[in-house]
């Protein structure tokens, strides 16, 4: 199959789906409206909840929800061929991720940009939010932890990786300060001189000689990048979103999408075909890459790229407290997830335009590879023009890197340059990544903040700035631990499993709000693919638990795995007995918001001091709504 046809398939669905089943949701399913305040007006406090332009807003939403999932699940999932994963892509993104973002981030907007854990409180039931408060960390902490480990990887001792990721700091504060202080709201300008400044960035960094003083000094060692990502993840947490997070979020959005269409188009120009077949004999199990049949793994290992609960944490953390409408979450929400699905499709296209024995010599360990008897074909010849030792690495991310050169390099008048292509890829995936580390570190602070709260009062201050450093700063310390001892990667497995249940679990909690709200008929859009995700995953947690962490004596990953389980079980079932309780309410009532509901929303109202920057339509609309 020529890997055109695979493009262009997907580009058209997912177009046909933004316009007639993103808008049936927004206009239908949650009845979105332009004049309804968001928790940006009610609860403004210029730290945290800051009115947002929704192309910045979509920027920043993009880049933190883009991780590795998208780059390097589709890549792991090849092993099966190309058919399993492009359809779990293009089906999943539309029905089941895109529906997730859009529907979660909605739900988070009604509840004043609180946490998923807050609004399972205030849905299902105090005891299912304190268990999911407890659940959703942990699952962070190994989101966050695994993430950071794979951007080490790729900026492992790379001069111009650190380079350009670290010249994105400056810059996105600059354009912060632009945008916010001195020409408030000039998008356009900030804009045109964030992204010339960006791209000087990287053509210097591909200009250091590798052997100079300035290239010696940029090759940190692991450890040291260990201690950096933290730090910088701590300060990002900390300061004001318009400062740094938000502008440099967006900044890199332009670096991520700007080469995935410049991929799209090399793949026009070049029109490879496909070398990976459609299904491989891997797919009844026993491949090198991934354990496990094509059923379930394929929805666990490809998980950003079609359906993520690491969403949800974005949804209810960062974004919602951006909204400048109602109206943007259609855009910010369900866009984004189709632009990350087609991101996912062309991962996929790039590892297989790569012959199958070198793709399997890449991702396999070396006794592991050495017992399929496939002899390699181009693999010392790519290895010599990227001058780098590929075979052998697993992980996804150098066959990526390698797939993505190859076809950069066949376009015409872009050949000898195999080495800049691959060292370019390899700080594309640390820059797509680091932008959801410090997202989410900023969402792990929300939710101490709120459980601290409970204790504390005080930390429900949202610009309280002892309890936004304690917080931030307790957080990034708890994840930046697991990095720099290296002890996530015992852990990583886990990932994938705790991803895809908390997806699973936050669409059942958006089900309990669209019961209660009235919308029981349009349940099945968020429940149908919440109780599907449910059973895959419990089934291929179960899966790993019996088949591989048992048999291998990995006591420690059978526990994590069991309790994350149990947690996510807990969630569930309060859920559906919820589900039941609302179903037999047969009465009407009018909420805050002119919308005839089973029970009106409980909550609290944003804890804010008197803000004097705030203006008089903020202020009237805090009255009203907060």
């Amino acid at each position: 199959m020529n890997a055109l046809t695979l493009a262009f398939v997907s580009l058209c669905v997912f177009a046909i789906a933004y316009r007639f089943y993103g808008l049936f949701i927004a206009n239908k399913v949650l009845a979105l409206r332009a004049d309804r305040p968001t928790p940006a007006d009610t609860c403004a406090d210029g730290i945290d909840y800051v009115k947002t332009n929704k192309y910045v807003l979509f920027g920043h939403h993009f880049a933190a929800i883009a991780a590795a999932g998208p780059l390097l699940g589709p890549v792991l999932a090849a092993q099966f061929g190309f058919l399993p994963g492009a359809i779990w892509i293009i089906i999943g993104c539309v029905l089941g991720g895109g529906v997730h973002d859009m529907v979660v981030l909605f739900a988070s907007a009604r509840h004043k940009g609180q946490s998923l854990a807050r609004i399972a409180e205030s849905e299902v039931g105090k005891t299912v939010g304190i268990v999911a408060s407890f659940a959703f960390l942990f699952i962070l902490i190994l989101t966050l932890a695994g993430l950071s480990i794979a951007v080490l990887n790729a900026l492992f001792e790379s001069f111009w990786g650190v380079f350009v990721v670290g010249s994105t700091i400056p810059i996105a504060i600059f354009m912060g300060i632009w945008m916010h202080k001195i020409r408030p709201g000039d998008i356009k300008t900030a804009s045109i001189v964030g992204v010339v400044l960006l791209a000087a960035a990287v053509y210097v960094g591909g200009a250091i000689e590798p052997g100079s003083a300035l290239a010696q000094a940029l090759k940190l060692s692991k450890h040291q990048i260990a201690l950096a990502i933290p730090l910088y993840a701590f300060a990002a947490s900390v300061l004001p979103v318009w400062f740094l997070l938000a502008p440099r979020d967006y900044l890199s959005t332009y670096l991520k999408i700007t080469t995935i269409v410049a991929l799209a188009v090399g793949i026009a120009f070049v029109h490879p075909e496909l070398k990976m077949v459609a299904v491989t004999q891997f797919a009844g199990g026993g491949g090198p890459v991934i354990p496990g049949k094509v059923f379930p793994y394929v929805f666990i290992t490809i998980a950003c790229g079609a359906i993520s609960g690491f969403h949800a944490i974005i949804a209810t953390g960062t974004t919602p407290k951006m909204l400048g409408t109602e109206k943007d979450i259609l855009f910010v929400g369900y866009g984004a997830m189709l632009v990350e699905g087609f991101v996912a499709i062309m991962a996929l296209i790039a590892a297989c335009v790569l012959i199958p024995a070198d793709y399997f010599a890449i991702n396999s360990a070396p006794a592991a590879f050495a017992k399929l008897g496939m002899p390699t074909v181009e693999l010392n010849r790519l290895a010599a023009e990227v001058q780098e030792k590929i075979q052998g690495r697993p992980g996804g991310a150098v066959s990526l890197a390698v797939g993505m050169a190859y076809i950069f390099d066949s376009i015409p008048h872009m050949k000898q340059l195999m080495k800049y292509w691959y060292h370019f890829a390899i700080m594309f995936e640390a820059v797509f990544i680091l932008t959801a580390v410090d997202a989410g570190t900023r969402v792990g602070r929300f939710l101490l903040q709120e459980m601290f709260g409970k204790v504390i009062p005080q930390f429900k201050q949202t610009n309280w700035v002892p309890g936004i450093v304690i917080t931030g700063g307790l957080f990034s310390f708890v994840w930046g631990y697991l990095v720099y001892t290296g002890d996530i990667s015992t852990i990583w497995p886990l990932f994938g499993m705790s991803n895809q249940l908390l997806a699973s679990s936050a669409l059942i909690i958006v089900t309990t709000m669209l019961i209660r709200i009235g919308k029981a008929r349009y349940a099945w859009v968020t429940a149908a693919p919440g109780i599907f995700m449910a059973f895959v995953t419990m089934y291929a947690g179960y899966l790993n638990i019996v088949t591989i962490y048992l048999p291998g004596k990995k006591y420690l990953l059978a526990g994590l795995a069991t309790i994350v389980m149990a947690m996510m079980i807990i969630v569930i079932a309060g859920a559906f007995k919820r589900w039941s309780e609302l179903l037999k309410v047969r009465e009407r009532v009018r909420d805050i918001w002119g919308d005839n509901v089973i029970a009106p929303m409980e909550g609290e109202a944003c804890v804010l001091p008197a803000n004097p920057e705030l203006s008089a339509q903020e202020r009237r609309a805090s009255e009203k709504w907060g």
